[in-house]
């Protein structure tokens, strides 16, 4: 795909993920494990990591993530997974899931971007996944801001486009 396309989904996908790195590294440790709270913000961080890593691949099937991670995501039951996962350790997915789509950016080509790809009940071309998934990771971290904003008195600010 020609560069008129792949870098912008690249800046505006990109700064989506720049966005959730600050609120990872603004929220102070006693809100990070808190888990009275519902949602859960480490939780809320490992979900989009999570997708964001998924729909990077082709399908589902044979899916799995980078070690400590599991796969119980993708448990319908909805069952969260068996310890708070540190910050070190998101932030550590969340630099494969950005490498992961910046290598997938600079190698896709007009047929890979139209070819559609199957998650579960929905049937997309890899663009309008990657769409998709920009706009999951931006629900998201509307979510995290206003725990952050509600909890501190403030959260991360407007991230324009990634930083490389």
């Amino acid at each position: 795909m020609e560069n008129t396309w792949t870098t912008p989904l690249w800046r505006q996908l990109g700064a989506a993920i720049d966005s959730m790195e600050k609120a990872i590294i603004e929220c102070p440790e006693e809100l990070w494990g808190d888990q009275s709270r519902e949602p859960q913000y480490w939780y809320l961080v490992f979900h989009t990591l999570f997708f964001l890593d998924l729909y990077l691949e082709e399908s589902e099937v044979g899916f799995a993530p980078p070690s400590p991670f599991g796969l119980t995501e993708m448990d319908p039951s909805g069952i969260l997974p068996e310890r708070v996962y540190t910050k070190d350790e998101l932030l550590g997915y969340l630099h494969h899931g950005r490498r992961k789509c910046k290598a997938l950016l600079a190698t896709l080509t007009d047929d890979q971007a139209r070819a559609h790809r199957r998650f579960f009940t929905r049937d997309y071309s890899l663009v309008e996944w990657l769409l998709y998934t920009m706009r999951h990771v931006q629900h998201h971290m509307a979510q995290l801001n206003l725990i952050l904003r509600q909890e501190t008195g403030s959260a991360p600010g407007w991230v324009s486009q990634a930083k490389d």
